[in-house]
């Protein structure tokens, strides 16, 4: 597209960049330890945990792409509402079925409680899946930020580079304490540039509100419930409700990015009040961005809205850019970056978290915590330039499928299996490790022979149900298994 931002709207892009590094640099400072730098000295209360969750799952992903699921001139709706559900019920089954285990003791990673059920080798083969998961998908999440970017007038390339840079300075400066603020900052930017958003775009229709109503129904596009069961489809009833309850306490319960956050809490009770609130303030978020994807149908069946062939990704970017007036432009394209930025940095801080916690601290023990903070610093540098080249290459490789979907697909497929070993691990019976090895490869084994068939065009299940699959697996072969190698002792009768 030839859009480009105004020289007004670049200096709020600018302004924007420029004050979330300043707040990086204002808490540098006070990182002198990791309970500082990681846990944010574990007194923060459940508002800002709550805010924290939800600023960092949702990302560029959903403030574009989920309006691009019911913009969809095929068939796109709400049914996309229904994973809402299961997101709920899941955070409820979290808060009292995992959060315990995690609110014990002085932890800094969710996967050191696999390291006292099961010992260190699980322990890191599930962190080292945490850190693979979230280089790749949050990669994909820098990408699809960068389609937006390339409006300020430089290559998606440099988009992706320029974003990933920023986010890697304030939060290798600032820590976690840095994380939160501005969390709390770019959430309230994001969502009140999305409601913004779709006040214009009501203001642009043709018979406002009436007409927005009107051409939503007539199209379906209102249609949220959908009842009949069907594994390859992802948006009906059962998914929603079965698989994102299982995606969500996978996504939630097993994954560092959000468990730190937990670890960050007061109490427990702070813990569990926030991650239960989260799901019902993503219900909300997902209705504001579906009924904005509506809008953007209905300016185009109108014909006041040009899309041409851009992708349902980017339809709403090129929107902000076409049709907004100066400095709500600016305004929108930073609430983008918003998105982007505190999930990224969400991201950079808890993989520095494991890799320094699960992998380099054991074996480099008994330094000064200043030489683990500078470490953690450095390899949060190098997660970031690891998740720059997950967006380059998910550029240059030119798949035409829904970013949202390929986001959700990575994390559905390995944060189940690490989910399976911590319910293994809330067993009173102990299973011994190498039984929960073999539990979590035989998980991998069922996703990925459900999963490389979607290449060749023959989907078998669809990513919310992936989760389940894993963990149900993992947990089912690591139980026989670990049953069937232990030494059978007759009976006192018998013998």
């Amino acid at each position: 597209m030839d859009a480009q931002l105004s020289p007004a709207d670049l200096a709020i892009v600018f302004a924007y960049v420029l004050a979330m590094t300043l707040f990086g640099v204002a808490f540098s400072r006070k990182q002198k330890d990791l309970k500082a730098y990681f846990v944010g000295d574990r007194n923060v209360g459940w508002f800002l945990v709550l805010i924290s969750i939800v600023a960092t799952e949702t990302s560029a992903v959903t403030f574009l792409s989920v309006p691009g699921t019911a913009y969809n001139p095929a068939g796109g709706n709400f049914t996309f509402l229904q994973l809402s559900f299961g997101y709920i019920l899941g955070r409820c089954l979290v808060a009292w079925l995992l959060l315990p285990l995690y609110m014990r003791g002085e932890l800094f990673t969710a996967y050191q409680v696999l390291e006292v059920k099961f010992g260190r080798d699980v322990q890191r083969v599930a962190s080292g899946l945490f850190l693979l998961t979230r280089t790749v998908a949050d990669g994909l999440r820098l990408y699809l930020t960068a389609l937006v970017m390339q409006y300020t007038g430089v290559g998606i390339e440099w988009a992706v580079v320029a974003v990933g840079l920023v986010t890697i300075l304030y939060t290798y400066l600032g820590g976690m304490k840095a994380v939160l603020w501005t969390d709390l900052i770019q959430f309230v930017i994001k969502i009140a540039g999305a409601a913004l958003a779709f006040v214009f775009v009501i203001r642009l229709l043709p018979g406002g509100w009436d007409a927005y109503v009107r051409i939503g129904t007539d199209a379906g596009k209102f249609t949220w419930l959908d009842t009949e069961f069907r594994p390859t489809v992802a948006y009906n009833l059962w998914a929603g409700v079965i698989g994102g309850a299982a995606f969500s306490m996978a996504s939630h319960g097993a994954d560092q990015m959000m468990v730190q956050r937990y670890l960050c809490a007061k109490s427990l009770t702070h813990a569990r009040v926030a991650v239960v609130l989260s799901g019902f303030v993503v219900f909300a978020q997902f209705v504001l961005f579906l009924a904005l994807g509506v809008g953007l149908y209905a300016a185009m069946t109108t014909g006041v809205f040009e899309v041409g062939d851009t992708r349902d990704d980017a339809v709403f970017g090129l929107f902000i850019v076409t049709k907004l007036p100066v400095g709500v432009v600016g305004l929108l394209v930073a609430a983008i970056l918003a998105a982007a930025m505190s999930t990224l940095s969400s991201s950079l801080n808890s993989s520095a978290n494991a890799l320094v916690t699960d992998f380099y601290r054991p074996l480099r023990p008994g330094r000064p915590e200043g030489h683990y903070v500078l470490a953690s610093r450095l390899m949060t540098a190098g997660w970031g330039l690891a998740q720059i080249g997950v967006a380059l290459a998910a550029h240059w490789s030119g798949s035409g499928r829904s970013v949202v979907d390929r986001v959700l697909t990575v994390a559905g497929f390995t944060t189940g299996l690490v989910l399976g070993l911590f319910l293994l691990g809330k067993l009173r019976h102990t299973v011994r490790p190498r039984a929960a090895l073999v539990g979590l490869v035989a998980g991998f084994a069922a996703v990925l022979g459900v999963w490389v068939p979607s290449f060749f065009g023959a989907t078998i299940l669809v990513w919310p149900w992936f989760a389940l699959l894993g963990a149900s697996t993992t947990v089912g072969v690591a139980l026989l298994t670990d049953r069937l190698s232990r030494p059978h002792v007759a009976p006192l009768a018998a013998r």
